[in-house]
């Protein structure tokens, strides 16, 4: 049988969701910290169904094996594959689950039910209903219905059965029928999101308890029905999981903001491609809701545990209790660049390299606010993709223009799920005098880059920065990602040829220090890459080194293949999806590929090129993805500062040696932890204790 070349990308990201999973299992892990890992497992399968699965359905559908895109695996078959792992892994998240809430109790922490709940904390949870849940409440009877209105996605409800008391006859008239069983009404409660799903009660005896919303619910079925006659009442949580795909509205006449709105609105009548239910709910309650609701076989069936939406143990409440959680760290100076002075006066002299969360998001905030008060800044252009619920970016941006500058701003309405946000934030920036840029028709702007001009002597000069991540401060904290603040004249002129494409997006311009998609990227890296290997085949030092969060397109895969059979060591940090087989004889055998989940999210994209000794290093907001290669928007941006490419080439370094968190990621696909004999390295931890040590020591009194 033929090695296949390429794992299947929805296949390899479910084995990067259980690397997520194996977090929330593992004993090292803080106990509310492993919840919280429960909750990212959760919420990554919901888009994984809301996106990757049903992308595969409409492959299917239009009655295509799609097995030329889908890695030699046919939609059909490739379906109910996925739908056989999601199940498996849904079994063994419950196990964990159920493992996390017994050790709980050892810390006096206990999560009751609906039957656990005491005396003492009956008036509690009764005035709590009442004041906050009840008012909430969204409770639909479906007998009395010919259509189900559509339900919303992700969103979880309790489906609750009563069987009717048996009415009594008026006396003198005989019963005519003898009825073999009793009426039946069915009704759907939906659990409201206004409302934080864990409700701590009251402290009692030096122990702490939690009930989740469904249950004090189903504690108060009684108040919510007491207008009905039943003998008996159940209930039991359903969740269906629609197709997110967006249809943008070719209508002229409407703007960009109002097409995406739209678009956003419409995607609750998204077809449903996955529904989840307590495998103890009743067959002819099942039956019921699955004939009301339309759910068809095609779809991914899931029997699950009592409760869904688990993703929302990600904000699991910190119940003060701190041995219980990560020790949190505090953001570190960058050496040279201080936060109470000018910044513009010190980047004017050289580069600096920002790593979040190991250091300080504060410099992004502040180098915005310098630009907003500075009344040497006469324009500020910068990208936005994903902000922040409360962002100090947007404010320094409107304050900018309060004070007259010039503000640009490239915001991608379609970042999936921020849409609604990236939306408010564009309407109230526009509102404020904010020039808004909407992109280039057909490709998302991925690219996260900033440029200020600044008049200086009567000339114009640039500052700016280059970035893997998000301009947001909330993800700041849990990403780790590379900022580049550069006042090199020639980098920034060509950043400043990115937003002449957004406006002017007909003219393709040339770039000598940029790499740029979608015109440049595939065959700049493809370039880069040859070069490794002839130097290979000559004798000169050669390798490379890759961080990213997706390793997906196959023809950049064959050239890796084609650098490893020419003998080029290569070396691949990848955090998710990796559609490359490494180890393969004759193939990939001088490819290594580990994956790294821990305590932060790794997402920067970093690309290191051996050159024959006088290594190219470049940082990047591109995977290398079709999508971000081709379809995107996206900017990688070389380093040349010497310091700094020492520090990024070390950092990757320290990564790529983690013994203690990264898998290997083989053809057995069995994500098997890094176990090496040395001295145990946690990449994150070491990573702090490297910057820590950059930094001067403070003198002693």
């Amino acid at each position: 049988m033929q090695q296949k070349k390429y794992l299947n990308r929805e296949l390899s990201w479910l084995q990067f969701n259980e690397r997520v999973l194996q977090e929330a299992e593992d004993e090292t892990v803080p106990l509310i910290e492993r919840l919280r890992f429960l909750g990212i497992f959760s919420n990554n399968l919901d888009e994984f169904f809301k996106v990757r699965y049903a992308t595969v359905k409409r492959i299917d559908l239009a009655g295509k094996a799609g097995k030329s895109v889908l890695g030699g695996i046919k939609a059909s078959k490739l379906l109910e594959e996925i739908t056989q792992i999601v199940i498996e892994h849904q079994s063994k998240s419950l196990k964990v689950l159920h493992d996390i809430q017994h050790q709980l109790k050892g810390h006096n922490i206990h999560i009751i039910n609906e039957k656990q709940v005491s005396v003492s904390q009956q008036k509690f949870i009764k005035n709590f209903f009442l004041s906050k849940v009840s008012p909430a409440l969204v409770t639909i009877i479906l007998n009395d219905l010919h259509e189900l209105p559509s339900l919303k996605d992700s969103a979880a409800y309790l489906a609750v059965k009563m069987v009717m008391k048996e009415e009594k006859p008026q006396k003198g008239i005989s019963k005519i029928l003898d009825k073999t069983q009793n009426e039946k009404k069915y009704v759907l409660i939906e659990i409201p999101r206004s409302i934080e799903r864990f409700v701590v009660l009251p402290e009692k005896n030096g122990k702490q308890y939690i009930i989740l919303l469904d249950d004090l619910i189903r504690y108060n079925l009684g108040t919510i029905f007491n207008i009905f006659e039943y003998e008996s009442i159940s209930a039991h949580m359903i969740k269906i999981t629609r197709d997110a795909e967006l249809d943008i509205d070719s209508d002229l006449s409407k703007s960009f903001i109002e097409k995406i709105s739209s678009s956003v609105k419409d995607r609750i009548k998204g077809e449903p491609v996955r529904f989840v239910y307590d495998m103890n709910i009743a067959d002819d309650t099942l039956s019921y809701l699955m004939n009301k609701m339309g759910i068809e076989s095609t779809d991914s069936i899931i029997p699950g545990g009592r409760y869904h939406n688990r993703r929302d143990y990600m904000n699991f409440p910190s119940l003060g209790r701190e041995d219980l959680l990560y020790k949190p760290i505090e953001p570190l100076a960058i050496p040279g660049l201080i936060l109470q002075s000018s910044l513009f006066g010190s980047i004017a002299k050289k580069d600096f390299l920002l790593y979040t969360p190991y250091q300080s998001f504060a410099y992004t905030v502040k180098f915005l606010r310098e630009a907003a008060l500075d009344p040497k800044v006469k324009t500020i252009k910068i990208t936005i993709y994903r902000l922040a619920k409360i962002s100090h970016i947007a404010s320094s941006l409107i304050n900018a223009v309060k004070n007259g500058k010039k503000v640009i701003v490239q915001i991608e309405l379609r970042a999936r799920f921020d849409e609604v946000a990236n939306i408010r934030y564009a309407e109230q920036m526009q509102a404020e005098g904010v020039q808004l840029i909407f992109g280039v028709p057909g490709l998302k702007v991925h690219s996260k880059a900033c440029v200020i001009e600044r008049e200086e002597e009567g000339k114009t000069k640039r500052y700016g920065f280059i970035s893997t991540g998000n301009l947001n401060e909330s993800t700041s904290r849990i990403y780790t990602d590379y900022t580049l603040f550069t006042a090199h004249s020639e980098i920034l002129k060509e950043v400043n040829k990115v937003f002449d494409f957004f406006e002017i997006n007909y003219k393709v311009n040339k770039y000598k220090h940029l790499i740029v998609s979608p015109h440049y990227s595939r065959n700049a890296f493809v370039s880069l890459i040859q070069k490794e290997i002839e130097n290979a085949r000559e004798g000169r030092p050669s390798g490379i080194a890759l961080k990213l969060n997706s390793l997906s397109d196959y023809p950049m895969i064959d050239k890796l293949y084609q650098a490893s059979q020419a003998g080029v060591k290569i070396k691949l940090i990848v955090r998710g999806v990796c559609c490359l087989i490494p180890g393969i004889e004759k193939l990939s055998e001088n490819i290594e590929v580990i994956s790294i989940v821990d305590k932060f999210l790794e997402h920067p994209r970093v690309f290191i090129f051996e050159n024959g000794g006088n290594p190219k290093v470049y940082i990047s907001s591109a995977d290398w993805m079709t999508r971000n290669l081709d379809l995107r928007v996206e900017i990688s941006c070389p380093i040349y500062d010497e310091d700094i490419k020492k520090e990024i080439i070390e950092t990757f370094d320290i990564s790529w040696n983690d013994n203690v968190k990264a898998r290997m990621i083989t053809s057995k696909q069995d994500n098997a932890y890094r176990n090496s004999g040395e001295k145990k390295l946690r990449s994150q931890f070491e990573l702090y204790n490297y910057y820590s040590n950059k930094l001067p020591k403070k003198v002693k009194n």
